[in-house]
């Protein structure tokens, strides 16, 4: 590669994704106003694929050994766009952004804790701080990292007191204390709560008696959260059609009666388990509907199916039925119902001229392993766009496949 070209760029050994490693010199440089008139500059270039070689070795003309902070940050402000709506000028490091919870789901927890007095003792960037400012009674970040302290300081207009603290080392008291543990290391991430740093078990340990809310991955295994000996709430959340994370509130936080909750933001909606779970197990009706992922997440299916008057199809899966679809929810109106094979499929959707599927799947290990494989084999020409539902009916000997062919409410 010429001299001057993209190799300018150069990256931090340490970095294992590919992404500049900020120091505090560049987070302070990035912060003055020499650095903020760079940073406007270099949000003026295209910085694409096609352009990216051209437009480095331009900003390395101008700035020297500046460039990787200045073009890093660029990239990471787009990235946060649809994210972080209000953190156009923002600092950030790659692996903060990808753990920072969306505005929305920042802003639900920040609701839940109005009227408190609050200390993050995670705080990173700064993410949870911005939304707390407008609902909390106080306010205190801390974080161990020197680098994400500054950014947060200049994230936050210095709206928060902000100091360096390890989370296991308790610096406030009467303070409700919220942690994000990090749950990312090397661009991979960790799955099991001990993995976590700091580790639930020892965060649980030190705030014992305190009032704490601790973020998790949505997938975190609740069974691992019980033996930690957490007695509190688990809340899922769902944002834009996707399971967010999960949260856990102490028992002081959390609803009466409430050991798990779905918040789904789409429609502001919540299901608890608190709520009647009468649900009765029939076949298939007018309508099939697929759960919000945050109430199949977080087991609460059949609290929402008694909620909306509808029923399961089988009382280990997650699919429900209705005669009516409830307000705002996506549902599958089924047109015609099988015994689930490949060929009685094919046969079925080149009668109803299908040419483009959907195609849900539960129970069912072969299709679920693939279902882009099973859509290629179907091999449709067709021009209707339809839905189908594969799922298992029964248990034991007595399981069988079954496919509901649909035609999807939106």
């Amino acid at each position: 590669m010429a001299p001057g070209g993209a190799q300018g760029l150069v990256l931090q050994p340490d970095d294992h994704r590919g992404q500049t490693v900020l120091t505090l010199d560049q987070v302070t440089y990035l912060r003055s106003t020499v650095g903020q008139d760079a940073l406007r500059e270099v949000a003026g270039l295209a910085l694409t694929e096609a352009t990216k070689v051209t437009d480095i070795a331009g900003v390395r003309a101008r700035f020297g050994d500046r460039t990787p902070a200045l073009v890093e940050t660029t990239l990471l402000r787009r990235r946060a766009a649809a994210k972080l709506p209000d953190a156009g000028d923002w600092l950030f490091t790659d692996e903060a952004l990808q753990q920072a919870s969306a505005a929305a789901v920042a802003v639900h927890r920040a609701a839940r804790l109005a009227g408190r007095v609050v200390h993050d003792v995670t705080c990173s960037i700064g993410t949870e701080l911005a939304a707390l400012r407008g609902t909390a009674a106080g306010l205190i970040g801390s974080d161990i990292d020197p680098v994400r302290l500054a950014m947060a300081q200049h994230n936050l207009a210095g709206a928060v007191a902000l100091c360096r603290a390890d989370a296991l080392v308790p610096v406030t008291r009467d303070t409700v204390v919220l942690a994000d543990p990090a749950r990312r290391s090397g661009g991979r991430r960790r799955f099991d709560p001990a993995d976590y740093q700091p580790a639930l078990d020892r965060l649980f340990e030190v705030y014992t008696g305190r009032d704490i809310v601790v973020k998790a991955a949505p997938g975190i295994d609740f069974e691992k959260i019980g033996l930690l000996g957490f007695a509190g709430e688990i809340e899922v959340t769902s944002w834009r059609a996707s399971v967010r994370e999960s949260c856990l509130w102490s028992p002081g936080l959390a609803g009466p009666g409430v050991r798990r909750r779905a918040v789904i933001l789409d429609r502001g909606e919540q299901v608890t388990d608190a709520e009647p779970d009468d649900c009765d197990v029939r076949p298939a009706g007018r309508w099939i509907i697929d759960p919000d992922g945050a109430v199949v997440r977080a087991g609460l299916v059949r609290q929402y199916g008694a909620r909306h008057g509808l029923w399961q199809l089988d009382p280990d899966i997650a699919y429900l039925s209705g005669d009516e679809l409830p307000d705002g929810v996506r549902g599958f109106e089924v047109l015609e119902t099988l015994a689930y094979s490949e060929k009685r499929l094919r046969q079925a959707l080149a009668a109803l001229d299908c040419g483009t599927l959907e195609i849900l799947v539960r129970g069912v290990r072969d299709v679920q392993a693939d279902p882009d494989a099973l859509r290629r084999r179907l091999r449709l020409r067709g021009q209707v766009a339809l839905s189908v539902v594969i799922t298992r009916i029964g248990a034991g000997a007595a399981a069988r496949a079954v496919a509901y062919i649909c035609r999807p409410s939106r």
